[in-house]
């Protein structure tokens, strides 16, 4: 039944899947149309920013920050915070916390990839929109493994779940790292400053990376600190149990002689 439902669920991944496909090429159909163009572009040439151009460059720059800048990342951060957890309840909130936060992950940077490929120059002949272009394929893998997860107790589960945390890893690390890459190309193109978002940035994923880091270790030291006031407890409970050992009879018993 759960196997039936999992199914049920990749048929609109699949489908999402087919439709980057089809739009990335028929954008690569056009650029070999215009080679000459895209000759021009291997040299960055100057962006002359109109008000449209410059709501969708912040648009495509805010979906792709919020899918794999922030949603993804929170995505891991939240499932390695369930393996620490022994509610069964909270564990299952967890999951699907991290489940939603994916899918709306997923969910935006297909739209940020509809935006780009409709509405700029798609030469693919730097950086940004070739990292682009792999990190949509494996956005897209990512929750096709995810719905095929084995059952527990399958031999395939630890194979599974190593595949699924590399791979969700890959995503966050390159797709962090293909923002800074896209702001620096915005500066390049248009001589405008993006320190302020650089910085913001930053501090975003040196925030999540540090929790992640410090999960463990932040669980240990709670640990340790239970069992510190626990001993603490048990010893004034015994001190407070034990009794006094006082003689029988500390005064010396005279016989009254008849």
């Amino acid at each position: 039944m759960l196997l039936l439902g999992r199914q049920r669920l990749l048929f609109p991944v699949l489908s999402g899947c087919v439709l980057i496909l089809l739009l990335v090429n028929s954008a690569l159909g056009a650029s070999d149309s215009l080679e000459d163009l895209n000759l021009s572009y291997k040299i960055a040439q100057p962006l002359e920013l109109t008000p449209k151009l410059s709501l969708q460059l912040k648009l495509h720059a805010f979906l792709l920050w919020s899918s794999v800048g922030f949603l993804m990342p929170v995505g891991v951060l939240l499932i390695r915070i369930s393996s620490n957890v022994r509610s069964a309840k909270s564990v299952r909130v967890l999951f699907y916390c991290h489940v939603a936060s994916q899918i709306a992950a997923v969910v935006l940077a297909t739209a940020g990839a509809v935006l780009s490929v409709k509405n700029f120059e798609n030469a693919f002949n730097n950086t940004h929109q070739r990292i682009g272009l792999a990190l949509y394929g494996l956005i897209w893998l990512q929750p096709v493994i995810g719905f095929l997860r084995p059952d527990r107790g399958v031999k395939a589960r630890s194979v599974w779940y190593l595949a699924h945390w590399l791979l969700g890893i890959v995503v966050c690390v390159v797709g962090v790292a293909n923002v800074y890459i896209g702001l620096h190309t915005y500066r390049e193109r248009t001589g405008r400053s993006v320190r302020l978002w650089t910085v913001l940035l930053t501090v975003e994923v040196s925030a999540v990376a540090l929790v992640y880091l410090l999960q463990d270790r932040w669980n240990h030291v709670v640990r340790l600190s239970q069992e510190e006031t626990a001993a603490v407890g048990d010893g004034r409970s015994e001190t407070a149990t034990e009794e006094p050992a006082y003689p029988a009879n500390d005064h010396k018993e005279v016989s009254v002689m008849p």
